[in-house]
């Protein structure tokens, strides 16, 4: 039998059984000309963190079940999901149908009433039944496979989605956080969503204190994530985003000028070949830190209507396409003149020829301050090492499910 340890280095287990993932080689030494630069505003660190080791975030999230909870950083840093909540085991991907007793036809004259409900992904031991349950529950998984989403999977308050020891896709459709607050959704896939105005996680309206930690998002016919309608104090983390046109949409119109109270932080993820909107945003503000952004389609970060954006130490990474930031002006609907959002830049490595395409102005200066907000992330000044480990350590991670102690 193989053996496991917790790796820091990656903030997840590590098996040496042979299907495991290989930890990174030695990266390279950087190179000589000055792609990447130090970081400011960044506490001095210790020699070993100018090693080939980066300092990572959640290096104690998968000691226990619940240490997840209210454990994010940056906005979303509140969210406690289920933590006050009981255990729910998903044991049906598919749900079953419900037992129902013999009807004879002298019992049930109307043959149009007799009507079969469909039951798909809904039942007795389903992720459906349990994200509509009105109590706090911390959801995991007993079976591993794909959930077919025939409807979006509404999801109420307090509920932690914990896919930790499984691998868990869902398809089809995806997540909806209607008026809902305190959920954590964790270690899960989504790929091959179809229809109208289908995303992968739709947050919408209202709704506060979320966190989506290392989940892997692909291939939907609207967003990946789209964060819209006044909903706040949101932390996505550790994620892997591939094969997608609209990536990440925040704030969706000019006329949603209660958008004004949005604020996310997006860090640690790997935009892998998205084609745009990592993110865009309107409105709100929007703290990006040690993501990697790589062979942008279009552009890799868009300020819109009265968008802050503060992008620090990330590693944009040029491909056809070289343009890093790009300004669309808009309206507010209670303004007159026509405007784009702010955006400032700190220590971003821009590589391949990626162009940052910043513009100066007063704006910039009125960017908020992160620091004004939360007292501490984890930031490490962008390096091979760390653009290696981002791409080992974003999206679903074949961690086991930590005790509940």
């Amino acid at each position: 039998m193989g053996t496991s340890c917790f790796c820091r280095l990656c903030c997840c287990w590590i098996s040496s059984n042979s299907a495991s993932r290989p930890l990174p080689p030695p990266p390279p030494s950087p190179p000589a000309a000055a792609a990447y630069l130090p970081c400011p505003h960044m506490e001095p660190q210790p020699e070993a963190h100018l090693s080939s080791h980066p300092r990572l975030p959640y290096a104690d999230a998968d000691r226990t079940l619940r240490a997840l909870a209210a454990g994010a950083e940056g906005f979303g840093r509140h969210a406690v999901g289920g933590l006050h909540g009981a255990l729910y085991y998903v044991t049906s991907l598919q749900g079953r149908l419900p037992s129902l007793p013999p009807i004879t036809l002298p019992e049930f004259h109307d043959l149009n009433r007799l009507v079969c409900p469909s039951f798909a992904d809904d039942g007795y031991g389903t992720l459906r039944e349990a994200c509509r349950a009105k109590e706090p529950l911390w959801i995991v998984f007993e079976v591993s496979g794909t959930i077919h989403l025939e409807t979006y999977l509404r999801v109420s308050s307090h509920k932690t989605i914990d896919g930790r020891g499984q691998r868990v896709k869902l398809t089809g459709k995806g997540l909806q956080l209607k008026d809902c607050h305190h959920v954590i959704v964790c270690n899960l896939e989504f790929e091959g969503g179809r229809g109208h105005d289908v995303d992968g996680i739709q947050i919408k309206p209202n709704s506060t204190n979320i966190w989506i930690d290392r989940c892997s998002l692909a291939d939907y016919d609207d967003g990946l994530i789209d964060i819209t309608r006044q909903s706040t104090d949101i932390t996505v983390s550790r994620c892997h985003f591939a094969r997608h046109d609209k990536t990440m949409l925040i704030g969706a119109d000019p006329t949603h000028v209660g958008d004004r109270c949005i604020r996310v932080t997006i860090h640690h993820c790997f935009f892998d070949g998205t084609r745009q909107r990592h993110p865009r945003l309107r409105f709100g503000k929007v703290h990006l830190y040690n993501n990697y952004t790589r062979n942008w389609g279009i552009y890799a970060v868009c300020a819109s209507v009265e968008a802050q954006i503060v992008s620090q130490c990330n590693i944009y990474e040029g491909g056809e396409k070289k343009t890093v930031f790009k300004y669309m002006p808009e309206k507010a609907a209670d303004r007159e003149e026509t405007a784009a959002g702010s955006i400032r830049s700190e220590g971003d490595a821009f590589l391949h020829g990626a162009l940052p395409c910043l513009v100066d102005g007063p704006g910039v200066e009125s960017v908020f301050r992160p620091e004004d907000y939360y007292y501490k992330w984890t930031m490490e000044a962008p390096s091979p090492a760390l653009k290696e480990v981002i791409q080992l350590c974003a999206g679903w991670q074949p961690v086991p499910r930590p005790p509940d102690c």
